[in-house]
C-alpha cells in the first residue's frame, strides 16, 4: 500500500503583520505577533500549537518560540534550510507530521527586516543579519569560486541564468515587464501591499535602471520589514476550525544537481521545480490546467519565467508568448501573485505567498479575489534553483 499525503492536512490559519520599511521592533517580535495572528485566525490558543517550523534563523528556535507562546508540550519541531524553498517545503514537514499523528497543530513562522535590518548590501543590527549570512557561510562554492571574482549576491548569480536563457531564445523585455506590471497592478487591489498606490507601465519598468544586467531595478523585489504565519493541522481537525479548511493536496520538493554551483551544470536550466512538479501533481491528481490562479515564488522576474517553463505551463523558450496579452493579470487565464507578490506586497521568502493562497481559497481576497477559485498553486525557489511548490485546494 502507497501512503500520500493528499488531503491529509489543512491550513486553518493565517495571519501576518503590516509590511512596512523601518519598523521598530526587533524579528522575533514581528514573528510573534504574524504567530499570535494566524493561531487566532485558527479559532486556537497558543498552548494548542505542539509543533513549531521555525526559520532558518540562529536566533528563532522552536525553544525560544515556546517559551515566549507559552507552549509547554511542544512535540515536533524542524527547521528547513532552502532558502526562499524554505516555506514550501515547510508545508510539507508540516502535513507529515499532523497526518501521522506527531502533533495536532503546526506552526510555520517566517519573518525578517529585510530592509532596516538583513539587507543584502549592509551589515544589519541585533540578530537581524542572519539570514543575509547564512547562504555565503554554508556554500563552499560561493566563498571560494564566486566572492573572488566580484559575483556577491543573488541578483548576479541569477544574471548567469538570465543571461544564457534570454540569449538562447530570443526573450524580450518585456516578458519580464508583464511580470513586474502583473504583480504591481494586483497590489493595487491589496490594503497591505507595501507598494500599493504606486502604479507602474511597461514604460517605467523599461527605463528603471540597471542592477545586473539583465535585471533592471523593477526586476528585484522589495525589502521590507514584516512577518507570515500559517497554522497547519489534520483534516479531521480541521473541520471544528473557523475558516475554510485549505487542503493540501499536492506538495513536493526537487534539487538541481550540483545544487550548489549553477556554472557547473550540464543543463542551467533543470531547476528543482522539474522533479518537484510531477510528484505534486500525481498527489494531488489535477493537471496545471485545472489551476484557477498560481503565487509563484518572485525573488526576481525572469525566475518567474524559469518557473513556468519548468512546470510545464508551456515548453522552454515559449514562456515570452506564453505571458502575453494579459494572460497573468486578474481576468487573465492564470492570474499570477494576485497579493502583489515579493514585488509589489512585501518579501517575506514566500510565506505571504501561502497565505494569499490561503485566502483565496477561502473567498476572502474582496477585490483581487479570483471568481469561485477552487484550486491553487504556490512554489519556492531558493539558492541556486532549489524549488517546491504545493497544491491547495478548497
Amino acid at each position: 500500500m502507497t501512503y500520500t499525503l493528499k488531503d491529509q492536512a489543512c491550513i486553518v490559519g493565517v495571519g501576518e503583520t503590516a509590511f512596512t520599511r523601518g519598523v521598530n521592533k526587533s524579528e522575533f517580535s514581528l514573528i510573534l505577533e504574524a504567530s499570535m495572528n494566524a493561531i487566532t485566525d485558527a479559532g486556537l490558543k497558543p498552548h494548542d500549537i505542539d509543533g513549531i517550523l521555525p526559520p532558518p534563523m540562529p536566533t528563532s528556535t522552536a525553544e525560544r518560540f515556546a517559551a515566549n507562546l507559552g507552549i509547554e508540550d511542544l512535540r515536533y519541531s524542524s527547521t528547513i534550510h532552502m532558502g526562499g524553498a524554505s516555506a514550501v517545503t515547510a508545508l510539507q514537514s508540516a502535513a507529515l507530521a499532523v497526518a501521522f499523528g506527531v502533533a495536532k497543530n503546526v506552526l510555520v513562522p517566517f519573518g525578517w527586516k529585510g530592509y532596516s535590518g538583513a539587507r543584502v548590501r549592509s551589515i544589519g543590527s541585533e540578530d537581524d543579519n542572519s539570514m543575509g549570512n547564512a547562504l555565503a557561510s554554508l556554500m563552499t562554492t560561493v566563498n571560494e569560486y564566486y566572492l573572488p571574482f566580484g559575483a556577491s549576491v543573488p541578483v548576479q548569480w541569477y544574471a548567469w541564468l538570465a543571461t544564457r536563457h534570454k540569449e538562447l531564445y530570443h526573450i524580450p523585455d518585456e516578458a519580464t515587464g508583464a511580470v513586474a506590471i502583473a504583480s504591481r497592478k494586483h497590489a493595487q487591489l491589496n490594503d497591505k501591499a507595501y507598494m500599493r498606490g504606486r502604479s507602474l507601465t511597461m514604460d517605467d519598468y523599461l527605463n528603471s535602471r540597471w542592477i545586473a544586467k539583465p535585471f533592471r531595478l523593477l526586476d528585484c523585489c522589495l525589502e521590507t520589514d514584516g512577518a507570515c504565519a500559517v497554522v497547519v493541522s489534520s483534516a479531521e481537525r480541521a473541520k471544528d476550525c473557523q475558516h475554510t479548511p485549505v487542503y493540501i493536496s499536492g506538495i513536493a520538493e526537487g534539487h538541481p544537481y550540483p545544487a550548489d554551483d549553477i556554472p557547473a551544470r550540464p543543463d542551467p536550466f533543470v531547476i528543482g521545480l522539474h522533479f518537484a512538479t510531477p510528484k505534486a501533481l500525481q498527489m494531488a491528481d489535477v493537471s496545471l490546467k485545472d489551476l484557477n490562479f498560481i503565487e509563484i515564488y518572485d525573488c526576481f522576474t525572469y525566475v518567474v519565467l524559469l518557473q513556468l517553463e519548468a512546470l510545464g505551463f508551456c515548453q522552454r523558450g515559449e514562456i515570452a508568448d506564453f505571458v502575453k496579452g494579459g494572460r497573468l493579470e486578474l481576468g487573465g487565464e492564470l492570474p499570477i501573485n494576485t497579493h502583489g507578490g515579493l514585488h509589489s506586497e512585501a518579501h517575506v521568502a514566500g510565506l505571504n505567498h501561502v497565505v494569499e493562497a490561503t485566502r483565496q481559497l477561502r473567498h476572502q481576497c474582496g477585490a483581487r479575489q479570483v471568481p469561485n477559485a477552487q484550486l491553487g498553486l504556490v512554489t519556492g525557489w531558493g539558492d541556486f534553483g532549489d524549488g517546491s511548490l504545493a497544491i491547495l485546494r478548497r
